[in-house]
Parts: C-alpha cells; structure tokens; sequence
C-alpha cells in the first residue's frame, strides 16, 4: 500500500486511497504536471515478481488506452517506477451501480433503462474497436455526481480475433455468459448477456441465479431458465420484459447481434413501453436443456478455483486455461477408436456382398442413364412449346399452355395483400383499414407536414398499392402540423437520456445543464425550457436542467488572508461569512488583517463564519515621567541578517515570496520580506537590516511562501533559528 505523499514519476501525487481489488489498488491522486486529479491504479505488491500478473496488467490498459468515449473511465498513462506499475485513468466521484442497486432496493424502469442506454453506448464504442470487455457487472459501473454512467475495468477484456479466448476465463460468475463458464469462445454477445443480467437486477434488486458456490452457481447458468422479472417487479413494462429476456438466451444466436439493435429497442421501450416490438428468434426444433459433461464440469470448477486462489491474494493467475493440447488428444482418441470398428464393418460388408454389389451398381447406373434421357426430353418438349415450335394446345380463350406459368404466378400474387393508402387519415382509420385487410400497424412517430393537418397521417411504410403478405405491419407517421411539435408532458422527473430521446423523436435538439436539487434524483431533470406542452418549431433547442441530488455542506480550503487589506481578504473568502474586529500590533500595516479564525489553509464549512482582527493604530499615550532612579528601556538599535537558504523540496519553480520572523517584546514582528521572486538559482542569499530593540530575540525564523494555481501564497517550508545579530 503507498503511503499518502508519495509520488510517481516525479509526477502523480498520491493523495488517498480509494478503492482495492482482487489484483490491483485504485488511489486518488494529483497530477502536477496537468493540475487536475486522477485516479492511479497500482498493482499490488504480491503480484509485482509474477510476470503474468504484470502482462495481464499491462493488457487492461492497452485495452482500455484506444478507447475514448463518455461512457468508458478514459486511461490517461500507464507506467512503472521503482518496480511499482501503475495505470493513470480519469477520477470519476461517484458511486458503483452496486452501491446504488444496494441503497435503493430496485431501480425505477425509467432509471434502469437510462442506465442500460449509456453502458451499451459504452459497450458499443468498445466492440467498434474490436474489444469485449468480459466482466459487465454493476461493480464495474460508475454513477458520477453528475448522473453519467461509465464503465470501467477492463481487466480480463481481450482484443477479438479469428481464435479469439480459448481460455476458461470467468469475471463475476453472477453475470457470465454460459459460453463463459463452458471455457468456450467469448465474443460481443458475451457482454450482451452480462448486460442482460445487470439489467435484471436493477430492477428486481436481485441477481436470477445465486448458489453456495461459484460452481453451482455456474451450472445454473447452462442448465437453468431464466425467471421472468415481472415475477419480481409485477409492473415491469412487457417491452423491457422481452430486452432483457432476449439479452439473456443461452444460445448466443438467440440475443441480440449487436449493441446497436439493443440500443435501439431500449430507446423504443421509453416511448412504447408495452410495445411488442422486440424480436425474439424462435427456438429451434433440435434445441434442448445443455447438460454439463463431468469433463466440463471439472473445467467450471478448475476456472472457479483458480479464481478464488487469485482473489485471495495468491502469485497465481486468476486467468484458468483449458488444458487445450490434452482436449485435443482425448477428441483423436474417441475418434481413432471409431474409425477402428468402421473398417472392421467395411471389410465384412465387402466379402459377405462383394457379387451383389456390382449387379446394383450396374443396375442403378443403367435406371439413371434413363431417367436423365426422360427428363431431357421433357425439358426439349415444353421450351419448344413456350417458343412456339411445336404449338402447344389452344385454350377456349385461344391462348396456349405454355401460359400455365403465368397462370401460376398469378396464383401466388392472389395470396398477398395490397397495402392501403393510409395518407390524410386518423390513426383509428388506419388501423381499422389496415385490420380489415389482415395488416398490422405501428406508430413511427411524430413528422412536421406543410400539406397534412396535425394528429393525421402524412407518410406510411411500404408504400400504399405494394403487395405484401398478410400480417404484415406497416409503419405510419403523424404530421405534427406545420413544422410545429409539441413538447410532451411527464419529462420532468425521467433521466436525462430518456428526455434527451423523447426530444429527439420530436426532432428537437437539448442543451442540459445542472443543478442541486433535494427531491429530484441525481441525472433526472428538473425542469425544461420551453416548459411542458409548448407548441415549437421542428429544430428547437430545449434547454433542460438535471439534477445533481441534494446539496451536501461542502468544506473547502480557508485561504491565509494575514497581511492582506480588509477588502481583499473578504474577496478570497466571499464562500464565508466574514465578521471583523480590529485590533492593535506591529507586524503588519494599518487596516490590514492580522488574525483569522480558522486560521489559514485549515478546512471549513461553506457558509461558516470568518473572523477577521484588522489592525488599527495604537492610541497616543502621554509618555509618563521617567524616575532617574529606574531602570532605562531599551532602545532601538540595527540588526542584522546573512543567510543562504538551500531549494525547498516542494518548490516547483513558481513565484515565491520570502518572511523573516523576529521576536520582539513578547509579539512576532516580520523584519523582511521578499515579495513576487522567482529563484532559479541555489542557494538564494539573504542580507537583511533593520531596527528594533535591543532586547529583541538573537535568533528568528525564516518561512517560504510558493503561489498556487488561484493566485494565493501557500507555505510549502520553514528555516528555524536563524541567527540575527544586534549592532
């Protein structure tokens, strides 16, 4: 575990941990050479002599590194320094989905589809570069404070190829695909399944298959049926019903083919949420319930032991292969012996039918010289009748029989349906056409019409007058009248990429912007402009406002204001409620501030109170006599300073300022200071003068000052007992 200070490369501060997982810890940090803060993921100590575990490392951020997209924690670096290795990602403050599903029970469906919706973006950004993540789980999902979800660890992600992951490779087995857990081949349609999962248990709070042990729990993955969420959640919309049962088949040919199609559904489900619109391929006649072999079985548990060792900090991979070259012998095995007992059987068969044979061969050969000549005749026959060579037999019409083909095609046109025109009418009309001629109708949605009257139908798929088969659905859309849509009601409260999609439909653009809110829920939106059930042009721009969640009292960094005026110390701390009271000293100018409380560069409340002591002039005195018999004051005399000061360790350059500290009558009276410096050279030179009494202390203090990014003065060292020396 680093330690708090420590930095990486001359470069990444480490700050706090944050996080830790079975092979790697995850720190806050800062970025000195950027100024921003990152997160540092750094391999734990017992795997850094492994060298598989430092590939396998090293293969999450060459995954991860090509891929930029919202929806994915974006590496920055990766690295290595003094045989620690680290990877360098974007810091995301926020919570896991994990997290989330466990503090609210179960997600509302609006929610959770919102969430689907934005880590299939993320996922489709990884499959484009051909990389499958392999371990979507909600662990592996982060909810920022701004309501964006990202997914993160790609850990076991693998690049895909023509052989891609023979190896028996396992993430959570909560979430893994049945060709997971077989140690079979992993593809996009993995994670679809994985997604699937996570789907389910957003919104039943439950995972559906759950064991004692991660290989039962496995075996439920290939042998059991999936429950039914609405089992769970009993008003589940049907449309979300069928995504997840469809991302969760166990045949990977029966999900969806890529996250683009389930993209789409998911976005269709928020405007149609009991639309039967998601197409589930039938099963075929031939499938049936998979039964694990014992060989396979060994396989799940030799995957899942490896796994545990891995996770309980063994030098192991985690990463379990299946043994391929002794898969490969056993199948030569099985078949060598098979291809014994068919030699045996042909050698048999050919002395017992030796005779036999030749005469059915010479008789099939004979049968098919025939039937070839038959067939080549009647061909001969019927294309010289369609050409007209031999006639052919008239009709009572006086056509020939060659038309009998036609008559046949018409026969099969007989059987489809003429679409309607559903132009200019009601939606009830059309469905009541469309119906009476055996058609379906579904709504596409909403478009702006210059020729058509709002609420009524301007364009329709396919075209009206094409023959199609009965049953068939076609698609119409609803002129919104003039170039004009109307923004619907209910968006406010619904997430931000539900709003944003119901926006789009309409064929309105959206600006979001954010805010805190105590009753709406981090990502939904608060309000939009125009409000609710405005009437706009096609092209509007909506501005909707999304929740950030309930303010939380923020701390934040008291700036030091000692030595400033009145009226700039109040500027650097407008985030307080300053009060002020005056008093009387000689280390800093009238009118400017010489006590703070709390003092500078502590932590405080937004909105707590500042106190602030200004310095005011002392009060003239009328000097008292003075007893010739007493004891007389000191006077002022010149004290010196010559000090060579050596680089400060946290000194990165910047503009400097410098303060020497005496002590004088009980009060710290700062005798010189150096303002706005830039040192590039060292040791820096000190030659100091001034008065003061003769009693003063004969050793001081010097402290270095370095300004941060906002402009404030922040001391980053301290040179005690500096000798000064009285004239």
């Amino acid at each position: 575990m680093l330690k708090e200070g420590v930095i990486l490369v001359e470069r990444y501060e480490i700050i706090s941990r944050i996080g830790a997982g079975g092979m790697a810890d995850v720190y806050k940090a800062k970025d000195h050479k950027l100024n921003r803060m990152v997160a540092v993921k750094v391999l734990k100590p017992e795997f850094r002599a492994d060298k598989t575990f430092i590939n396998k490392f090293r293969t999450e951020a060459q995954a991860a590194a090509g891929l930029s997209h919202p929806n994915i924690v974006n590496v920055f670096d990766v690295g290595e320094d003094r045989g620690v290795y680290f990877i360098v990602m974007e810091l995301v403050e926020g919570i896991t989905l994990k997290d989330y599903i466990t503090r609210k029970g179960k997600l509302s469906v609006k929610e959770a589809t919102s969430i689907a919706i934005q880590v299939s973006l993320g996922l489709e950004a990884a499959h484009n570069r051909n990389i499958v993540h392999r371990d979507v789980k909600p662990q592996n999902i982060i909810i920022s404070t701004d309501g964006k979800v990202k997914l993160s660890d790609f850990g076991i992600a693998k690049a895909t190829s023509s052989n891609t992951i023979s190896s028996n490779v396992m993430g959570s087995v909560h979430y893994s695909s049945p060709e997971q857990v077989r140690g079979g081949y992993s593809d996009y349609k993995s994670d679809i399944y994985s997604l699937g999962i996570t789907m389910y248990e957003m919104v039943t709070g439950r995972v559906p298959f759950d064991g004692d042990t991660t290989v039962a729990i496995a075996i439920k993955h290939l042998q059991e049926e999936i429950e039914s969420p609405s089992k769970y959640t009993p008003n589940l919309p049907f449309a979300l019903e069928q995504i997840i049962l469809k991302c969760t088949q166990k045949s990977p040919d029966r999900r969806y083919n890529n996250m683009a199609e389930l993209i789409d559904d998911l976005k269709h489900s928020l405007m149609d949420p009991q639309g039967n619109f998601v197409i589930m391929t039938p099963l075929g006649s031939h499938a049936q319930t998979v039964m694990v072999s014992d060989e396979e079985l060994g396989k799940i548990r030799s995957g899942a032991a490896a796994k545990a060792q891995a996770s309980s900090g063994s030098s192991s991979s985690r990463y379990s292969k299946i043994d391929d070259d002794e898969e490969e012998d056993d199948y030569d095995e099985d078949f060598e012996g098979e291809d014994d007992d068919d030699d045996d059987y042909e050698d048999d068969y050919e002395d017992d039918d030796d005779e036999s044979g030749n005469k059915l061969e010479k008789a099939i050969t004979i049968g098919g010289f025939i039937i070839a000549a038959i067939i080549i005749c009647m061909l001969i026959y019927f294309i010289g009748q369609a050409a007209g060579i031999f006639g052919g037999r008239k009709t009572s019409d006086g056509t020939s029989s060659a038309s009998s083909a036609v008559s046949v095609s018409e026969d099969q046109d007989a059987e489809k349906v003429a679409v309607p025109d559903l132009f200019n009418k009601t939606e009830a009309e059309a469905t009541d056409l469309a119906n009476s001629l055996n058609l379906g109708v579904a709504k596409g949605g909403l478009e702006p019409s210059d020729e058509v009257e709002e609420g009524k139908i301007c364009r329709q798929e396919p075209a009206a007058g094409s023959k199609v088969d009965k049953n068939t659905t076609i698609t119409y859309y609803v002129s919104s009248g003039k170039g004009n849509v109307t923004i619907p009601t209910g968006l406010i409260g619904q997430s931000q990429s539900a709003v944003e999609a119901a926006l789009e439909q309409l064929g309105l653009t959206s600006t979001p912007t954010q805010a805190y809110d105590d009753e709406v829920a981090i990502g939904n939106v608060i309000s939009i402009d125009p409000e609710e059930g405005a009437s706009v042009p096609v092209g509007t721009n909506v501005a909707i406002v999304v929740s950030k969640g309930p303010e939380e009292e923020e701390e934040i960094r008291v700036i030091d204001v000692v030595g400033m005026s009145e009226e700039d110390a109040k500027n650097f701390l407008k985030d307080f409620t300053i009060v002020t009271t005056t008093g009387t000293t000689d280390r800093v100018a009238i009118g400017e501030v010489m006590q703070q409380d709390p003092a500078g560069n502590t932590m405080a409340k937004r909105g707590s109170t500042v106190t602030l002591v200004i310095n005011t002039a002392k009060p003239t005195a009328t000097p008292e006599p003075v007893d010739p018999g007493t004891t007389p004051q000191p006077t002022d005399v010149t004290w010196t300073c010559q000090q060579s000061l050596s680089a400060p360790e946290k000194y990165q350059g910047g503009v400097a300022k410098i303060e020497l500290i005496q002590e004088q009558d009980g009060d710290e009276i700062i005798v010189y200071q150096n303002d706005g410096i830039t040192i590039s050279s060292w040791p820096y030179a000190i030659n100091a003068t001034w008065e003061a009494p003769s009693s003063a202390s004969s050793t001081g203090r010097i402290i270095f000052y370095e300004m941060d990014a906002s402009g404030n003065y922040q001391a980053i060292d301290q040179y005690p007992s500096v000798p000064l020396n009285a004239g």
